[in-house]
């Protein structure tokens, strides 16, 4: 064998690697963080209440109109604050039936109605009875019936006059709560885009729709009393209690639509004023079904477990206020649309 060169040599010993070298170690790649795409914004939910405003307008004249015709044609079933009479509370020791009282009171021949109140106690209504005819139909009672506790005995004698003037100041305290509403709106909402013009449009709108859940709401107790001869459709003091406090609670779940709307006007410049309006009741919806849904399970419970002579108070509410929930969110502010369209401020 021919020996290397030394050229040779030292390139065999070069290219070996070094045994104290050391490779350098790689570094490990951190993980790449995965970025997820942005997920385009979803379109609010809407309900164009505005654009079909017809066909709400056309539900409350469905419920409305038949309402009116009863109390044209029928009247109503007055109780004895308007038509006047006597009222006797008693209160039977040997706990008898209705059906036992309602034969007693038949004998006395003079058309009057009982009403249980519970636990022995009867309400007999009549026609107006002289003092001696109102202790001998006591009497009358104690001997068919059963013993009577004198301690528990009342008796309410109404006039004629008195139920009159009775009527006229109800309808009197109806005529000032609606103009005095009215008035206040105008007043609260004259500072809108068309000044006094304006606020008498927001009051009017207003008080449409609170006409619309007094007729309503007496449309169908006249269609209860007179139509169907139920003693819940019976009209009293109560009764008028009722529609003054509907009165208020309509009143207020409008006039909280209409601030929105107000507000609404101020920042959102570019929208129509349909817009705006459906806009606000979108926005304020839900915080008067609600609120409005609180009173009425509480009047559901007077109606169901309360005392007889509740029940038409608590039924007048429940009716009033759901239709006054309705008729704000419905009726007010799209009819403010359309007065709108009919007078445009300039």
């Amino acid at each position: 064998m021919s020996a290397l060169s030394d050229e040779e040599r030292s390139a065999s010993v070069d290219t070996e690697p070094a045994e104290d070298e050391e490779e350098p170690e790689e570094e490990e790649a951190e993980p790449v963080a995965e970025v997820e795409a942005p997920k385009p914004p979803s379109k609010p939910r809407t309900l164009d209440i505005v654009s079909r405003r017809n066909w709400f307008f056309l539900l409350s004249l469905l419920v409305i109109v038949p309402g009116m015709y009863f109390m044209v044609a029928r009247g109503f079933l007055l109780g004895i604050d308007f038509a006047g009479g006597t009222e006797f509370t008693i209160h039977f020791q040997n706990n008898p039936t209705t059906t036992q009282v309602e034969s007693a009171v038949a004998a006395e021949n003079f058309g009057g109605s009982v009403i249980s109140a519970g636990a022995g106690t009867y309400i007999v209504r009549g026609p107006v009875l002289t003092p001696a005819q109102q202790t001998q139909t006591v009497n009358d009672l104690e001997k068919r019936v059963g013993p009577i506790d004198r301690s528990q005995l009342s008796v309410l004698a109404v006039g004629g006059t008195i139920a009159t003037e009775t009527i006229e100041l109800a309808l009197l305290a109806v005529l000032l709560a609606a103009f005095g509403i009215l008035l206040l709106l105008a007043i609260r909402f004259r500072n809108v885009p068309g000044g006094w013009r304006a606020g008498f449009q927001f009051g009017g709108s207003a008080l449409a729709a609170l006409l619309h859940d007094v007729f309503l709401l007496t449309g169908i107790f006249s269609i209860l009393g007179m139509g169907l001869d139920l003693k819940i459709g019976e009209i009293n003091s109560l009764f008028v209690t009722a529609v003054l406090t509907v009165v208020g609670f309509s009143v207020h779940d409008t006039i909280v639509v209409f601030d929105r709307i107000r507000e609404n006007l101020r920042v959102s410049q570019r929208l129509s004023f349909e817009q705006v309006v459906n806009l606000s009741i979108m926005q304020t919806a839900a915080r008067s079904i609600i609120t409005s849904f609180t009173v009425v399970l509480v009047l559901v419970s007077i109606l169901i477990a309360g005392g007889p002579t509740l029940k038409g108070f608590a039924l007048a509410l429940l009716i009033g206020i759901v239709s006054g929930t309705y008729s704000s969110i419905f009726n007010a502010a799209p009819l403010l649309v359309v007065w709108r369209r009919l007078q445009p401020l300039r």
